[in-house]
């Protein structure tokens, strides 16, 4: 069976893929971040190497186009997390959560405090406390170091090796090929594999306790994990022809028991009911529209939305109008956020909405104005602020974008889109050398550091670059290098081309 391209990608060295998180800017590498604390585990698997793990796994999925790369979906997810992560540690793992474009109802958590959830299963859920109930259960997991503990256990695989095949496995649960997640058995002889990525009994039962307490701590209902697990349990058989593949994931085995105990534990907390926010209700609308399939027409599935003698939620006119403006009809949705503009002014997500669909429609100007309002209205608001810098580029004004992007991600970490975003911003505006250093950036964070290098050598080759840009972009090339093998760092020393990688990801 001829091996996945994703696999073959994901046997490139660890160290480079150490950088795939987060590293543009000139932040430290990850390896850096995250120090070894000297746990029994860490014979096995270091926290560093947990990242690295991690962090080839997310940039896989992304390649693949299966990661939601949407600005307010990930604020609202990020938020979330982030709320729950604070009462779940002490700070010592770095939290990243992202939304998977897959309809299917599952989460999971990957080493390195990188933690998935499935689009359905953000549908799936009838209140914020179950997503957290969710995300609280996933951060355990990582907390406890029950992936690490499920690799000691099971073999001395090596880094890349656990990689590919975790990679596998989740591309074939969240892509419905099976031959990916077959291939994913057979590149790591997969004998083992369950037991590596099957968490046991004990573990599950530790997550939902410990996930359990963070709930309560953060202010959300702490039945609502309960409540949920009954509904994975009512839906347990829609998996399919997937079935096998969710298996080796170990998603989230329910049990009568199980739902049972987390009702008791849930019970010794304070009986909480916390609204839902509004960023929830938006970021589930948003969600649903962007995995909108084939068979979905916008105007059916929001038609309670189109009768105004209904007494229609406000999040289902938002759905709408995002259903509309992706349909091509964003002249339609303009008035329908205006009057949510006008009627909830503090409401984030209705000024970006707004100010997209008035893009979309063609009113450059209109969608200027609306932004560079909302701007002043909620400073360095990423939604907000990525939304207007794709208005002022189409308005011809890349100078001002690639100023508002700069001074946003001076002080908030862009995604990777979003470090695509200012270098092109850079480039329209003549500032060659700094597009190519973000551009650069972006070949960190996709794990290609040859390619970084090289890019940052376009950039000190740029005429006029100042001295401070020169001493800046130096600096980041003797960081890189560092992580190169040394037949490339030799090369690097006597101002050669770097070797290109072999495509099968060997060290040089």
């Amino acid at each position: 069976m001829r091996t996945h391209p994703l696999l073959r990608r994901l046997l490139v060295t660890a160290a480079v893929a150490a950088l795939a998180s987060g590293a543009a800017f000139g932040a430290a590498p990850a390896s850096q971040e995250l120090p070894d604390i000297g746990t029994p585990v860490d014979s096995i698997l270091t926290k560093s190497d947990e990242y690295k793990l991690g962090a080839m796994v997310i940039q896989g999925l992304r390649d693949q186009g299966q990661i939601i790369d949407d600005p307010e979906i990930n604020e609202y997810i990020q938020s979330v997390g982030e709320r729950l992560a604070s009462h779940a540690q002490e700070g010592t793992v770095k939290f990243t959560f992202y939304v998977v474009k897959d309809r299917g109802i599952n989460a999971f958590a990957l080493p390195g405090g990188f933690v998935c959830v499935n689009a359905g299963l953000l549908l799936a859920t009838a209140s914020e406390s179950e997503l957290a109930g969710v995300l609280s259960h996933e951060i355990s997991h990582v907390t406890q170091r029950h992936i690490a503990r499920s690799i000691q256990d099971a073999s001395r695989a090596s880094l890349a090796s656990t990689a590919a095949m975790l990679a596998a496995i989740v591309l074939g649960a969240v892509s419905g090929n099976s031959n990916v997640g077959m291939a994913g058995v057979m590149v790591g002889q997969g004998a083992a594999l369950q037991h590596q990525l099957n968490f046991s009994r004990e573990n599950e039962y530790e997550a939902d306790r410990v996930g359990i307490g963070v709930m309560a701590a953060t202010g959300y209902d702490p039945n609502a994990m309960a409540s949920f697990f009954e509904t994975l349990e009512r839906r347990m058989g829609s998996a399919g022809q997937n079935a096998k593949i969710l298996e080796f994931l170990q998603t989230h085995p329910v049990t009568s028991g199980r739902v049972a105990e987390a009702k008791a534990r849930a019970s010794s907390y304070p009986i909480v009911r916390p609204v839902d926010t509004t960023g929830y209700r938006l970021a589930r609308e948003r969600v649903r529209v962007m995995t909108f399939g084939p068979e979905d027409n916008p105007r059916d599935v929001y038609a309670d939305a189109a009768n105004v003698d209904l007494a229609v939620a406000d999040y289902r006119y938002y759905g709408r109008a995002i259903a509309l403006v992706q349909a091509n009809a964003a002249g339609e949705a303009v008035p329908i956020l205006r009057d949510l503009v006008q009627r909830h002014p503090d409401t984030i997500e209705y000024h970006s909405a707004l100010g997209q669909a008035l893009l979309a429609a063609g009113n450059v100007e209109g969608s200027r104005e609306v932004l560079a309002r909302a701007k002043e209205l909620f400073p360095r608001n990423v939604p907000v602020t990525v939304r207007y810098a794709d208005t002022l580029m189409r308005a011809d004004d890349p100078r001002l974008a690639h100023a508002v992007l700069l001074d946003l991600f001076n002080n908030v970490p862009p995604t990777q889109a979003q470090v695509r975003q200012i270098a092109l911003a850079a480039s329209a505006a003549g500032e060659a050398a700094e597009a190519n250093y973000y551009m650069a950036e972006y070949h960190v964070m996709s794990g290609d550091l040859t390619l970084a290098i090289e890019t940052l050598r376009l950039a000190l080759a740029t005429p006029n670059v100042t001295p401070v840009q020169r001493s800046r972009y130096k600096a980041r090339i003797d960081e890189l290098k560092e992580y190169l093998p040394p037949r490339a760092q030799a090369a690097l020393e006597r101002g050669e081309p770097l070797p290109m990688p072999p495509p099968d990801g060997r060290r040089l």
